[in-house]
């Protein structure tokens, strides 16, 4: 099997619009030549590490950036449906969507849903064009995934807002243009009362970037220093206290898409390429993937309730949870299950997209998958909770 073959694992287009099959075709031949041009590497975790603003742009030129967003803002106006098709063929080629994967993701959509006038005109048309790229500021230091717990702090000011805190793990923070910071805005008894939400300009003046390595070495994250910065009346997003209600509605948006089961899609493609070179693959092996592939299939079907949830405006929060957290647990029982079936020693310099290279990258970033996006711990709270209401 070549390199430029699509997945072995096909993706059935039950419960997906009629377009859903010819969209696939479109996209698996915009990755093809992706992949000639030499962008397209292969490897897990592209929608982290896979940076290539030229590549959103080309992407976004297909109308592919922004696709859920009405056509008046300069989105596709194709629903969450179809731009599902299109994110799950991208992930499992394995393509670089880092840089407008929170904008096109998270911040879009929220902009759409709490932003006002001004802030739809002025954004949405630049993320849908590939133009305009933003991170997330939620976690803090000391809050983690409990982020009722918040430190970061934002002070009236003559005209608007003075934000001071850090944040951690803010990805793409020294190269994106804004991020979305939950900030504390008023003192309650209710530590979910008094947060709100706010666009802040990355180049503002009090804007510290700070690099954080990963185990590989890599900069994909940041803690991001807000030393007294100001934020214009203008860029509060929705209204001032609601950041609770917002927030918890984004991280729907967060846990849910094929990232949560795809991730290490890349490296299960590889295990079956080289498992197709050998002359004696045992019934046990075969049970395996086998076993993998079922995971996979349940979780997307999970995955994809959630996305037509989202298509018609409700905010399946529980649901998002259940998908994280399933789909944080396949991403790291595949990289174990494919180290035993294929004994292969991992190696970082060994040739690009060769299996032992693209099992190095799953190993190093394979700390971080129950951690993004809430731990384990955290969304099995929700799940319990979102159970015992219904």
């Amino acid at each position: 099997m070549s390199p430029s073959t699509p997945s072995p694992i096909a993706f059935p287009d039950v419960a997906l619009p009629a377009s859903a099959r010819r969209l696939r075709a479109e996209v698996r031949a915009f990755v093809d030549e992706e992949r000639a041009r030499g962008t397209v590497l292969g490897r897990p975790d592209s929608w982290l590490a896979g940076w290539d603003p030229g590549f959103s742009r080309r992407l976004a030129g297909r109308g592919w950036v922004g696709m859920a967003l009405p056509t008046e803002y300069g989105g596709a106006g194709r629903g969450f449906l179809e731009r599902y098709v299109v994110i799950e063929e991208l992930l499992a080629a394995g393509a670089p969507v880092s840089a407008h994967w929170v904008s096109d993701r998270q911040a879009g959509p929220s902009i759409l849903q709490h932003g006002t006038e001004e802030q739809r005109r002025f954004f949405l048309p630049e993320i849908a064009a590939g133009r305009c790229f933003f991170s997330i500021g939620m976690s803090e230091k000391s809050s983690g995934s409990d982020l009722a717990s918040v430190a970061t702090r934002a002070e009236r000011t003559a005209g608007g807002w003075r934000l001071t805190g850090t944040k951690m793990w803010t990805g793409g923070a020294h190269a994106n243009d804004y991020a979305i910071v939950l900030a504390r805005t008023d003192d309650a008894e209710d530590r979910h009362a008094g947060l709100s939400q706010f666009i802040v300009d990355l180049r503002a003046p009090g804007v510290r970037v700070e690099p954080i390595h990963l185990i590989s070495g890599e900069h994909r994250f940041n803690a991001l220093h807000l030393e007294g910065v100001d934020v214009p009346d203008g860029m509060l997003l929705g209204r001032q206290g609601d950041g609770w209600q917002q927030v918890t509605g984004e991280l729907a948006f967060e846990r849910s898409g094929p990232e949560r089961y795809l991730s290490t899609f890349p490296l299960l493609v590889s295990l079956l390429r080289e498992l197709a070179e050998h002359s004696s693959v045992t019934a046990e092996q075969l049970t395996q993937v086998g076993l993998l592939t079922a995971r996979l299939h349940s979780i997307r079907r999970l995955s994809l309730g959630v996305a037509a949830a989202l298509d018609s405006g409700a905010s399946p929060d529980t649901q998002a949870a259940l998908v994280k957290d399933l789909g944080t647990r396949l991403e790291g029982a595949l990289v174990d299950t494919v180290r035993g079936i294929l004994p292969t020693a991992a190696d970082p310099h060994a040739t690009p997209g060769s299996h032992p290279e693209l099992l190095a990258f799953a190993l190093l970033h394979g700390p971080g998958y129950t951690l993004r996006g809430g731990t384990n711990e955290i969304l099995r709270g929700i799940i319990t909770r979102g159970l015992e209401q219904h």
